[in-house]
């Protein structure tokens, strides 16, 4: 089966052909069922593949062709089959599909219709290159083109200017990062004449740990990540993101884009376990995020944009789990966030279809009653991302969790609290949402109304996974066998002796399962209390002090960027074309036009026709030169 592993990113592709090619003439609901059909295809055979696939040596690699042949550096352009490219496709292909069934309900009517399922196969195409790439140069054209994609998905209503310039802004801070990972590119084949997986962590490894030039090539390769995947200080680009259809939302916080930077450090956990000065970078950076974008989603009115912080906060928490060294914790924490966020996502498009474009959660309330279904999914997902058990969030978490104590005191401490913020956020946004007077517009033309069957029971599907997802990676305590961190370990390093204290014991364990679990229960008991018990009282969230205003302006961030970058280099542009360009340039290339013309004017004048007038310029020129030689 592995040898056909090139027919699944094909599939996608040829979809996204096929429908670009025909966007005039297919009809009705066609684009959307030949897009499912495709990445549908795609999962089946990524689930095929999982299941036969038995190679427990660490990969096995598929050329496809030679690609590039410079002096001494030579590129194929193949694909690496393990079990950690295997668990991306699944995630990919599976979410996928279900993303795109549910665009068909909820893009329905829509004048873009063709364009959008033309433009989700191709999202989906350069993912897959992305995970399936046997070498960092394949990585970086799914890299690039995921990256392409969403500029064109997140500014998909590009009538609004607004949405252009979130597509805009995403595309440019991506760009940052991208070219960190470029440099990072640079350096692997000066150092090691290659840019192959196998090639690379063989030669990385002759050399000592903490070496200089290892340190420079996995922070620039965690540059790249930090922009990808939306970590201090690239992360306002993906709340702007929600500039998009709401599929669209799900696909890129869910199963693709966010979680390339995840996958690509996992990838390469061999360079960064010899990097400890990156890898304790990555733990900082990784709480910082987790703690601002937290704190900050605990005070956004917008259903999508609470989620959106959500996403960066739960990124942060992979990437401190990343940073410890616990990779298995990482890639499972992505693999069940990948549920229940799709979940929420498209619960939330499943409200705002319900109440015809409405996304302010203050205009929202008492839905309970009137969507049912949605509100009893949207439940699970909440249940599932504030960790409580037994739903795929509560092992997952633990996971990070109990390594970042294994790291140090501080960084679990901080790593909890973290986690926590979860449960105010998400309860404040079901309470809001779902409990209440109705707060929302309603009449006999516009009824409030539940989503249609593919956008509702694509959703039970995701809600399944997110109450049973867990359990694949029970831990021992726990009475199980860790099964999914056994099935990465042929991938997955395991951190280098003594970058981590081994002083969890079991009574440990439980105690960091039993205590995040009340203080979870006691916020979720206050959040009852405070949103539901006395909701119409005065303010929201927390308070209405500087501090709150502080983060409900998210920091200011965006204003600080603005005044730091944007109006700097708007101002040096506005300089140099009108002083240098308009006044220099252009003058200089206007007066030496003038002046062509001038001449061409004056020495018009020598051509006069008269013969008696070039016998004497003839004369006059046979002197001169005479002249000349008579001194020389």
């Amino acid at each position: 089966m592995a040898e056909y592993i090139w027919l699944v990113p094909l599939l996608p592709l040829i979809g996204f052909i096929f429908i670009g090619l025909n966007l005039k003439r297919l009809k009705g609901i066609n684009a959307g069922l030949i897009a499912s059909v495709t990445v549908a295809s795609a999962f089946l055979f990524s689930l095929l593949l999982f299941f036969t696939y038995d190679n427990q040596s660490g990969g096995r690699t598929i050329e496809l062709f030679k690609w590039i042949e410079v002096h001494r550096l030579s590129v194929q352009f193949s694909f690496l089959v393990d079990h950690l490219s295997i668990l991306m496709l699944l995630i990919v292909t599976g979410i996928g599909t279900s993303i795109h069934i549910y665009s068909i309900g909820y893009m329905k009517g829509d004048g873009g219709f063709n364009r959008f399922f033309s433009y989700m196969n191709l999202f989906v195409f350069f993912m897959l290159i992305l995970v399936l790439g046997a070498n960092y140069l394949i990585l970086f054209i799914g890299w690039e083109g995921v990256g392409l994609c969403s500029y064109l998905l997140i500014g998909f209503w590009f009538k609004n200017h607004a949405y252009n310039d979130a597509a805009k802004k995403a595309f440019i801070m991506n760009r940052i990062g991208d070219l960190g990972f470029l440099l990072a590119l640079f350096f692997l084949v000066r150092e090691f004449g290659s840019v192959s997986y196998f090639e690379v962590f063989g030669k990385a490894s002759q050399l000592p740990s903490g070496t200089t030039v290892l340190t420079l090539i996995t922070m620039l390769l965690f540059t790249g990540a930090i922009g990808k995947s939306a970590q201090i200080p690239l992360f306002t680009w993906l709340p702007d993101a929600m500039a998009g259809p709401t599929p669209v939302s799900a696909l890129i916080h869910a199963a693709t884009m966010v979680t390339a930077g995840i996958y690509m450090i996992a990838r390469s956990n061999l360079l960064f376990l010899l990097s400890p000065v990156t890898m304790a970078t990555i733990v900082a950076v990784g709480l910082a995020t987790a703690l601002v974008a937290g704190s900050i989603a605990i005070y956004q009115q917008d259903i999508k944009k609470v989620l959106a912080y959500s996403t960066v906060s739960q990124l942060g928490l992979m990437f401190v789990a990343l940073g410890t060294g616990t990779f298995a914790a990482a890639m499972f924490h992505l693999t069940t966030h990948a549920f229940f966020k799709a979940l929420l996502f498209l619960g939330a498009g499943s409200v705002i279809h319900a109440l015809h474009g409405e996304q302010d959660i203050r205009r929202m309330g008492g839905l309970k009653i009137k969507i049912p279904f949605t509100f009893l999914l949207f439940l699970i997902g909440t249940l599932a991302i504030s960790g409580i058990p037994p739903f795929a969030g509560f092992f997952s978490k633990d996971a990070i969790l109990l390594g970042a104590f294994q790291f140090g005191p501080v960084t679990g401490i901080l790593t909890t609290a973290a986690a926590l913020m979860t449960a105010i956020y998400m309860f404040r946004l079901l309470f809001k949402v779902f409990y209440g007077i109705p707060r929302f517009a309603e009449n006999a033309s516009h009824p409030v109304h539940e989503s249609p069957a593919s956008m509702t029971w694509t959703m039970s599907l995701l809600a399944i996974l997110s109450i049973v997802g867990g359990f694949f990676g029970l831990p021992h305590f726990l009475g199980g066998s860790d099964r999914f961190a056994a099935y990465l370990s042929p991938v997955l390093a395991t951190p280098i002796e003594g970058t981590r204290s081994e002083s969890i014991n079991l009574l440990s364990e439980w105690m960091l399962v039993i205590i995040p679990l009340i203080l979870v229960i006691g916020l979720v008991a206050y959040s009852w209390s405070r949103f539901v018990k006395r909701a119409n009282e005065r303010g929201d969230a927390l308070g209405n002090g500087w501090m709150v205003r502080w983060v409900s302006n998210k920091f200011y961030l965006d204003e600080l960027y603005e005044a730091m970058i944007q109006k700097p280099v708007m101002w040096l542009s506005t300089f140099l074309h009108e002083k240098i360009e308009i006044g220099i340039i252009d003058k200089l290339v206007n007066q030496t036009g003038t002046l062509v013309v001038w001449i061409g004017k004056n020495i018009r004048y020598i051509q006069a026709g008269n013969v008696g007038y070039y016998l004497f310029y003839m004369v006059i020129s046979i002197i001169i030169i005479l002249f000349f030689n008579l001194f020389k």
